[in-house]
């Protein structure tokens, strides 16, 4: 796939890319929601180093940790917010709900995988180097949710936990949600030699060849279960293995860095 950085202007797949630094995408689909501002950013526009080069979001892979934070501030002016918050990302299937009470408070990052807010002006930022970055918006209670979600994300059905909660937290309903799946391990890269041991019977259908899971089908699936409409489920289809020269992948390069998805409520 050959992917155009124009700005503003949508590629084959819809999504909308800004080409000046730092670059990085719109989904065509959120995009028709004034209220919502998202953008996943790709490795371009940064100060950091190689193996790290350039716009690296992760304190914990190595890099200095003035260029991190020169980085999120780039992030966060790119978008105009007045605060940006991240997690410790864990791998698990624990949601941090960002209220009211949190803006008068030093709030440390949280050892969770989901953040779910209704405060404006707040960017929830998920790093990834492979896990899917997935924005989830509720348009009719202007609620937001980031997740990140990798294999064992998917295991622990984080997705659905993440429903669970903007449903009993703030009246969401299944229905009137959207979603959009971000560059990540697709299922031309995501093998997985010894399964057997790590995955549930029920993601054998999305076995595409011998060892090898399209992952981005088990989110929509899960997503769906939840109660959203497959419709208003949006995928990038971008594989961060085949793509490192626009997106950090731990398993295409090792030590690398983490690019971020970013998303805030005006």
């Amino acid at each position: 796939m050959i992917l155009s950085l124009s700005t503003g202007v949508p590629d084959q797949s819809g999504l909308l890319w800004t080409r000046e630094p730092p670059a990085y995408f719109r989904y065509l689909t959120l995009s028709r929601y004034p209220k919502l501002v998202h953008a996943t950013f790709t490795r371009e526009g940064g100060v950091s180093s190689a193996p790290y080069d350039f716009l690296n979001t992760s304190y914990d892979v190595g890099d200095l940790p003035r260029h991190v934070t020169s980085n999120l501030a780039i992030i966060k002016n790119t978008l105009g917010a007045n605060h940006l918050i991240f997690m410790n990302q864990s791998h698990g299937n624990g949601v941090f709900v960002f209220r009211e009470e949190h803006m008068d408070s030093k709030v440390e990052p949280q050892p969770v995988d989901a953040v779910i807010t209704d405060i404006s002006n707040v960017a929830i930022l998920v790093k990834q180097a492979d896990c899917q970055g997935i924005i989830i918006f509720d348009p009719e209670k202007k609620v937001l949710a980031n997740v990140h979600c990798g294999w064992r994300g998917n295991v622990k059905d984080i997705l659905g936990n993440v429903v669970i909660r903007m449903k009993h937290d703030f009246g969401c309903r299944g229905h009137d949600l959207m979603a959009a799946i971000g560059p990540s391990l697709g299922p031309c890269c995501a093998e997985f030699v010894g399964y057997e041991n790590i995955f549930p019977d029920s993601f054998d259908e999305f076995m595409i060849r011998e060892n090898y899971f399209n992952l981005w089908a088990i989110s929509e699936r899960q997503l769906v279960n939840a109660g959203l409409r497959q419709e208003n489920i949006e995928t990038s289809n971008i594989c961060t293995r085949c793509r490192t020269d626009l997106f950090y992948s731990y398993r295409g390069e090792g030590e690398t860095g983490r690019f971020g998805t970013v998303i805030m409520l005006k």
